[in-house]
């Protein structure tokens, strides 16, 4: 099994001990590419440091995540979209990018603000948005839903209803879903929104890591090597030969990042 792990921050400090033997895991379980989306001004570096390390399969993208603001966010924005304009630069994505009220509500406006003007990066670089949504469903749909014939990219980290599923499938015809370890626990609705909502076309596989483990590692830190655990329950879902859905995964996530 191949796979291209969408959504991984193996940059973070709960890799540094361990990193070359993460890289190694996940290259043996069958990773071709990890795309590594960036949160704050602090993981830049890192990022792309793991990017010049291992060309060819490790990618980055740029952006702010929505609770990782500054007190005056903007003189970050601008720097980072000095780095998506720059000439060959590596990005393959604006991420990680969104709105997430689940803590915080208290920059609700702001976080939008932010959301649509990196939104409006993707549009003028012309490169897939990296979404993270949590508890902001609507304001969601209302921020992107002006751009929405113009935008492609993946709602990342996808566990929402069924009557969610269809309404960002159907709206955003550019957009695709990101599916991790999630699918895996117990109680989990995933697998029946899934069955009951989204083809298969319109998704791609992530970990996340080092958050949401997939299980049975659930609870312990996530890396790429886990993500055919994820593969193998999605074959479950939709009844079909694992080497299917790997295959058709792929076809998705390469089309969408343009790699």
């Amino acid at each position: 099994m191949q796979f291209i792990d969408t959504h991984t921050h193996i940059y973070t400090e709960e890799f540094d001990d361990d990193r070359l033997m993460v890289m190694e895991r996940a290259l043996q379980a069958g990773a071709r590419m990890l795309l590594l989306p960036n949160i704050d001004e602090a993981s830049i570096g890192p990022m792309l440091q793991i990017c010049q390390n291992y060309p060819g399969v490790c990618f980055p993208m740029m952006g702010l995540h929505p609770t990782e603001l500054p007190s005056d966010p903007w003189p970050l924005l601008n720097r980072m979209e000095q780095l998506l304009a720059a000439p060959n630069n590596p990005y393959v994505a604006v991420g990680e990018v969104g709105i997430d009220l689940y803590w915080d509500d208290s920059r609700r406006d702001e976080q939008i603000a932010v959301f649509k003007h990196q939104a409006q990066w993707a549009m003028r670089y012309h490169l897939p948005l990296m979404v993270h949504s949590r508890a902001a469903h609507r304001d969601l749909v209302d921020t992107l839903l002006p751009m929405k014939d113009e935008l492609t990219g993946v709602f990342h980290c996808f566990g929402g209803t069924a009557e969610e599923a269809n309404e960002l499938l159907d709206t955003f015809p550019g957009f695709v879903l990101g599916i991790g370890g999630v699918l895996t626990f117990k109680k989990s609705k995933l697998p029946a929104v899934l069955r009951s909502s989204v083809p298969l076309n319109r998704i791609v596989i992530e970990t996340d890591a080092p958050y949401l483990a997939p299980t049975p590692h659930r609870g312990q830190r996530n890396e790429p090597a886990f993500v055919p655990l994820v593969i193998d329950k999605l074959a479950e879902v939709y009844e079909l030969p694992v080497d299917n859905v790997a295959q058709t995964l792929m076809d998705t996530t390469k089309a969408m990042f343009n790699i």
